[in-house]
């Protein structure tokens, strides 16, 4: 569904992605997983189109999407829920999903937009709300939903636990996991490596630009040196 293949990423004269490769196939959760720095979010952005690649290629859907725009991107059913969630916080919860579903038709953003709230019903109840008064974990389900909103094939999430207490947390990543029960392929980053290594099939580790490892999430969950490094073990 989803095919990075070498690429190499700039900022500057420092180069931030060194020949990172990976795939992610349709109906799966892949997480990749690494400290801060080591290019995960960078990777994202490269395969959003908000970042261009110098070198390598990103196919998705067997069509080379290296040198489209975002938006052309997200058409196409790949979208991105960005590292701090970024919603539009002096527009009101409803405008923020409208806004998600800007490339459909009125009937299919309405349609979409019941579904969001069936998923989501705080977001029901807060709709007329200003977005930025809602609370993080709320915040956090507004960006989820207005990626929802455009019948996404495959999202693409930032650190989506960043900020959040621990029942939060759990509560989002139960969200990941129904994403994926309804037929959503999901590409995940995110510093809580156990949290993201319980519910992906696969998972890359990242180091310094690279890939270092990469196996199921079961192997590398049990894996003597991602414990060590990543899980505190």
């Amino acid at each position: 569904m989803l095919k990075v293949e070498n690429i190499n990423v700039y900022y500057g004269a420092i180069h931030a992605i060194q020949g990172i490769s990976f795939e992610v196939h349709q109906g799966e959760i892949v997480t990749l997983i690494g400290a801060n720095g080591a290019g995960k979010s960078t990777t994202l952005k490269t395969v959003s189109g908000q970042l261009r690649t110098r070198t390598g290629s990103i196919t998705f859907m067997n069509e080379n999407i290296s040198r489209l725009d975002p938006y052309k991107i997200a058409r196409k059913g790949l979208v991105q829920v960005p590292e701090g969630r970024k919603i539009f916080q002096k527009l009101s919860v409803e405008e923020n999903l409208f806004i998600g579903g800007y490339t459909r038709e009125r009937a299919e953003i309405e349609a979409t937009m019941n579904d969001v709230y069936q998923r989501f019903p705080r977001l029901k109840e807060r709709r007329r709300q200003v977005a930025g008064t809602l609370s993080g974990g709320e915040q956090q389900m507004l960006a989820i939903g207005r990626a929802l909103m455009s019948k996404p094939r495959l999202i693409m999430l930032d650190e989506p636990s960043m900020g959040l207490a621990p029942l939060l947390v759990s509560q989002i990543f139960s969200i990941i996991r129904e994403l994926k029960d309804t037929g959503v392929t999901i590409l995940l980053v995110e510093q809580n490596a156990r949290m993201a290594l319980r519910i992906a099939d696969r998972a890359y580790v990242l180091e310094t630009g690279r890939v270092k490892l990469s196996d199921s999430a079961d192997a590398l969950l049990n894996n003597d040196e991602v414990q060590k490094a990543y899980l505190g073990g």
